[in-house]
Parts: structure tokens; sequence; C-alpha cells
């Protein structure tokens, strides 16, 4: 039996997807005409057409990218894609912002610890729906201290048990 992913972890998800789409560095190279995009890539961006011109390097050159993974998609992945981002689009300016700004703060950290956060959610998607949901209401029912106790005890437990901290 497939679990379905909570509405949060599908926000995270779409958060995460549309950030690495807007916020992805892209080394700055030439402008591209839009007559030398491909046929493909031409009918994806479609809604870019008029502002295409306009645009600054970097952004063709994302939007550019976007377009071959779009194109790289199944179907269904890009049912999934279409679902996730119109769920974005619902989110207000305010819920987008801060969902950047984890995102960027994420991106920030070491690979290691990136690696381990992403282990913690793939742990927490493997939950039962109702542990996921005691377990969400207990962490968002927590002051800012009884969190930072939380970690640090986890912290120490990590460092018993592996000789080195694992934030």
């Amino acid at each position: 039996m497939k679990m379905q992913p909570s509405p949060l972890t599908e926000r995270f998800r779409v958060a995460l997807l549309l950030a690495a789409l807007l916020v992805t560095p892209v080394k700055a190279q030439d402008e591209i005409p839009w007559s030398a995009l491909s046929a493909n890539e031409q009918s994806v961006l479609k809604p870019f057409r008029e502002r295409w011109d306009s645009m600054t390097s970097e952004r063709q050159q994302r939007l550019k990218k976007g377009a071959g993974r779009w194109e790289q998609m199944t179907p269904e992945q890009r049912a999934a894609a279409k679902r996730r981002f119109k769920r974005w689009q619902e989110l207000s300016p305010e819920r987008r912002a801060t969902l950047r700004e984890r995102y960027e703060k994420f991106k920030s950290l070491p690979a290691a610890q990136q690696e381990r956060l992403r282990k913690r959610l793939r742990w927490f998607r493997q939950l039962p729906e109702e542990k996921r949901r005691r377990l969400r209401e207990k962490w968002q029912g927590m002051t800012e201290e009884e969190r930072a106790a939380f970690r640090q005890k986890r912290r120490e437990r990590l460092e018993h048990r592996y000789g080195t901290s694992h934030d």
C-alpha cells in the first residue's frame, strides 16, 4: 500500500523544486535568441515568448534548462509537477518567501548536513501518517527553547553513538 505524503511534505517538495528552478545559479552567458531554441523548447517556453528578449541571459539559461528537464519527464512526473506548481501559486507571498529562505539556508549547509536532513526526511515520510501527525503536533507545540533543548539532546545522543557531531 503506497502512503500518500502529507500536505506539509508536499509543500516542502514544491518549494524545493520551484526554488531550484528559480534560484539555481547559472554562470552568465550570452543571451539566447528565441530562434536558437529548439521547437520543443519553444513549445514549453511559449508563455515567455513576448518577454524573452527583455530577460537577462541568466534567466533565459534557467528557463532553457528547466525546459530541458520538463522534456525528460514522464507524463506522470509532469502532472505531479503541475500540481505542485499550482499549490505553490496558491501559497501566500509571505509563505513563499519563507520557503525560499529555508531553501537558501538548506543550500548553504555543508553537503554532509544536507544529506543528513534528506535522510531524516525520508525516515519521516516512511512513518505511518498518524505517527507523522503526532510528531508534527508535538513539534509545533514546543517553544523555541524546548526545540533548542531537543536539538541539543539529539546532538549529544548522536555524538555519543558516533563519536562525532551530526547536526
